[in-house]
């Protein structure tokens, strides 16, 4: 059986992600907006007898472009020049990209494939395929025709590939629909309109997702009910005394205080997916850049940051879409204060404590990480960088598309949770379930009370003198589902004061990222630089605790000196970022915007 390497290159958002998933049977992430793919991903798959290897590379608009994922797609096509290439266009922007088809496809085994066709269409557009191929004399292949009638095209493509000789006269096989701005457009367009309409969107998401006796409180009350009344009714029946602790303390306790959020992580997603898929999120991109850019971030930066919500190792990832290399940096370094769906259970967890409303609660901690991510990069800034992207087509979310998403989603965090998670929680219990000798104890007397009791202090600070509270914290640099399965395994509610909760969630909030965020950081920045930023950050974090504990049991007007001398150094900052921009003899201009 022959071996076979296809490239998929094109325009972003041109559908090759799409196809890659077709072909495979992977699961490539998919979005309606630019900059999804970021690296080269590679997938196996069978096609006419020939055993194949699909690589889906990141968009490319020109050979001589400039950004990182441009220069990455552009230097891999030209390492692999025996490959065969699958050139995807959408059918409205073929005029634009042929000439990119023709700069990198010249003299090579190479296909077009159309997407979008039925889109296309209905605006008013025309083309005429078997023209198109006859005069560039290679296969053109339509991906709206199914996915068994698009392998069959591929599969004659790879049994005869043609080589692509060069461009010839194409001006009349397509006739483009007309140019312009939809009514929707102009609309979602207006800051007016709306920025309010998201605002109105988040909040009902959140409450959906949040509130007491909302859908979302409601599953997840049947969970813990499955969990803590059923599971561990069974497991309490069990005579051996080991076996009854590890089910109920090592696995079910674990287990159970991180999947009972499963039901209010499902619904953030899958307002996350709705938001990709529609379209709107790269038009919430232009209407914040202006925002943006007064932090020393740009209008795509809220790609990376509304990712961030979900997973901040993806969100990470994303950012090598960005142009600027400062600004993905900056980017980087505003992402750990997002607070992403693995912190979700431990807010909800701590909220009891704090607040009787878990939504007000979680509402003020996802609002107070947004806010301290953008003092961050406004203490960075330096400058204002360019901005230029293309808006994603409006479109009704395909709900099959949104289903097969979120289950994909919903299925790498259970698998997180019952593999990596569940063997934190099984070594947790075993050391603090034994002593040295291997003897039954309690938690004082075992091996993980003798470790980590030197780590008590850590948080005493914050009225929380206690070696759990620290292993906890620790445990979440690891992952963060981790926090609130050692919550539960320690405590039945968390014992302490309401400031001494709300501070540990300041914590959580502020610290490091897990171990895969931190893994990619190190794959943009380098990895001395991902080190540096996770330690600053979880130091800075502990600060944060101390002096939100110290406010909330009174020292407000003692830390009021420090935040006022803080925010003086951010103006002071600003400023000097301003004046190497400013035309001294005639007033500033934004070139860019």
């Amino acid at each position: 059986m022959e071996d076979v390497k296809i490239l998929l290159v094109g325009n972003p958002n041109a559908g090759k992600s799409t196809l890659f998933n077709a072909l495979t049977h992977g699961h490539a992430r998919v979005g309606n907006w630019h900059g999804v793919t970021v690296g080269a991903l590679e997938g196996k798959a069978k096609i006419g007898g020939k055993r194949v290897t699909v690589c889906d590379l990141p968009g490319i608009y020109s050979v001589e472009g400039t950004s990182m994922e441009e220069l990455y797609a552009r230097d891999y096509v030209r390492a692999h020049a025996g490959d065969h290439v699958l050139f995807v266009s959408e059918c409205a922007t073929l005029a634009r990209a042929l000439p990119l088809f023709a700069a990198l496809c010249k003299g090579r085994k190479a296909a077009l494939v159309l997407t979008k066709r039925r889109a296309f269409e209905r605006a008013g557009g025309k083309i005429d395929a078997d023209e198109l191929a006859r005069r560039l004399k290679i296969d053109v292949i339509d991906a709206d025709k199914g996915n068994r009638a698009l392998r069959k095209q591929i599969e004659a493509f790879l049994a005869a590939p043609k080589t692509y000789a060069g461009k010839g006269d194409l001006a009349d096989i397509f006739t483009p629909p007309k140019i312009g701005l939809s009514k929707a457009d102009r609309l979602l367009l207006n800051g007016w309109f709306s920025l309010p309409l998201f605002f109105v969107l988040l909040f009902a998401a959140f409450f959906l997702t949040f509130a007491r006796c909302g859908p979302g409180d409601f599953l997840k009350g049947l969970v813990e009910r499955f969990f803590c009344e059923f599971l561990s009714g069974k497991a309490e029946g069990v005579s051996s005394p080991v076996l009854r602790s590890f089910l109920c303390d090592g696995i079910l306790s674990g287990l159970g205080g991180v999947l009972c959020f499963l039901p209010q992580i499902a619904l953030l997603y899958t307002f996350l997916i709705v938001l990709e898929e529609s379209g709107l999120f790269s038009r919430l991109a232009v209407l914040c850049d202006g925002i943006c850019s007064k932090i020393g971030l740009s209008g795509r930066a809220v790609f990376s940051l509304l990712l961030g919500f979900g997973c901040t190792a993806a969100a990470v990832a994303s950012t090598r879409s960005l142009d600027d290399k400062r600004v993905q940096r900056r980017t980087i370094l505003c992402l750990p204060y997002i607070a992403c769906s693995a912190k979700l259970p431990v807010f909800l967890t701590l909220s009891a404590s704090f607040f009787p409303n878990p939504f007000l609660s979680v509402v003020l901690l996802y609002a107070l990480g947004v806010g301290i991510g953008a003092g961050v990069s406004v203490f960075l800034k330096r400058d204002t960088p360019p901005f230029v992207l293309e808006l994603a087509p409006l479109q009704i979310p395909r709900p099959l598309f949104v289903a097969k998403t979120l289950l994909f989603q919903l299925k790498q965090f259970i698998i997180k949770v019952t593999t990596v998670v569940l063997a934190f929680f099984l070594f947790s219990w075993l050391l603090s379930s034994f002593d040295f000798s291997f003897r039954l104890v309690a938690q004082e007397e075992s091996m993980l009370a003798k470790i980590c009791s030197v780590f008590s202090f850590v948080f005493a600070p914050a009225g929380m003198n206690d070696w759990r509270i620290a292993y906890c914290a620790f445990s979440g640099l690891i992952a963060k589902e981790n926090i609130a399965g050692a919550l539960a395994m320690f405590y039945e509610t968390f014992p302490y004061s309401p400031q001494s909760a709300f501070a540990f969630s300041v914590f959580v909030l502020t610290c490091s990222p897990c171990v895969a965020a931190i893994a990619a950081t190190g794959k943009e920045v380098g990895v001395k630089r991902a080190l540096l930023y996770a330690l600053m950050q979880t130091g800075s974090a502990l600060l944060a605790c101390y002096f939100t504990y110290f406010a909330l049991t009174g020292g407000a007007f003692v830390l009021l000196v420090p935040v006022l001398l803080a925010l003086i150094l951010i103006l002071i900052r600003g400023k000097k970022g301003e004046k190497l921009h400013r035309n001294r003899k005639s007033k500033s201009q934004r070139l860019h915007r």
